[in-house]
């Protein structure tokens, strides 16, 4: 006997047949006229990690959006991460409304907003940023894959088919869109915690929704105090990280005591960390990589990390 009870799979069973909780981002896209949009949204996370030339994020929405509507235009947008104070996540709900023109909501909307950083550095037209948001990710629309360089916009009644699998109009009334990420924007306060080691005050207050219940609410939960479990750290022998070591680079050799530092690397990691200080080593005409050499490449990482 299951001590579960089977909940009936309905449209946006993400809120009507679960708890499921999400991000509240506030998402700026770019208008005809120039003007910023602004439009809150649940339905995002990350898509491309690693292993590919970019980084990326993915938006599900509906396309009749202003936000969709925006991005069918000119690709722009930028995911805006708000904190979780009533009142911030109160001016969110009221930039909610589907229908609402921009025109409309846009002069009642208290959140600040600032140029980007990015149209700062290059002058191409962008969405301004959110001024108090905590971090932000400016993001441009990938629209070659799937065929979605095809989609239109202007249908706010719905999409006839084809439709797409992964990315552009994938049914009449929703899109996905694949956001390769171009900047990412974080407060000097946070961004310091990532760069020096994050300890549990360190954590930004970001709200986690639960969507839209009962038609009447939208639900969410402030953060709380932050708790750390120790990770188990696993290290690998000496031998299985000599074998590895000895199969990267034909020429590139190691000491015994540069890789005792690598030892706790998962070994699913190992390879790229190993390619990365032969790269290291090639560059600098290194034929035997010492612990002295680790600890500068160490360093270089360290301080690439920090100008990002």
């Amino acid at each position: 006997m299951s001590s579960f009870e089977n909940l009936r799979i309905v449209d946006n069973f993400y809120q009507t047949s679960l708890f499921f909780p999400m991000p509240t981002v506030i998402i700026s896209t770019l208008c005809d006229d120039g003007s910023t949009n602004l439009g809150p949204y649940s339905l995002v996370q990350p898509y491309y990690v690693a292993g590919k030339d970019y980084y990326a994020m993915l938006l599900s929405c509906r396309n009749s959006s202003n936000t969709a509507q925006n991005i069918l235009k000119n690709g722009k947008c930028t995911l805006n991460f708000i904190d979780d104070k009533p009142a911030t996540f109160k001016e969110a709900v009221k930039l909610s409304w589907p229908g609402d023109k921009p025109e409309d909501k846009m002069p009642k909307c208290k959140f600040r907003l600032e140029k980007s950083l990015l149209e700062e550095e290059t002058g191409e037209a962008r969405p301004m940023v959110l001024t108090d948001a905590i971090q932000a990710i400016e993001c441009t629309w990938v629209r070659e894959l799937d065929g979605a360089d095809r989609d239109q916009p202007g249908e706010l009644n719905g999409y006839e088919p084809p439709y797409h699998d992964f990315n552009g109009i994938t049914s009449k009334f929703g899109a996905h869109f694949i956001l390769k990420i171009d900047k990412i924007l974080m407060k000097k306060k946070y961004a310091d915690a990532i760069i020096n080691g994050v300890k549990a005050k360190d954590f930004p207050a970001l709200p986690v929704d639960y969507g839209y219940r009962d038609s009447k609410n939208f639900w969410f939960h402030r953060k709380t105090r932050m708790r750390a479990e120790l990770l188990q750290v696993r290290q690998a022998s000496l031998e299985s990280v000599r074998y590895a070591a000895d199969r990267a680079d034909d020429t590139v050799k190691f000491t015994d005591e540069a890789l005792m530092t690598i030892l706790g690397v998962p070994r699913v990691f190992l390879s790229v960390v190993l390619k990365g200080c032969v790269a290291w080593a090639k560059e600098n005409n290194v034929t035997l990589v010492t612990a002295e050499h680790m600890q500068i490449i160490n360093d270089k990482r360290a301080k690439e990390k920090a100008k990002k």
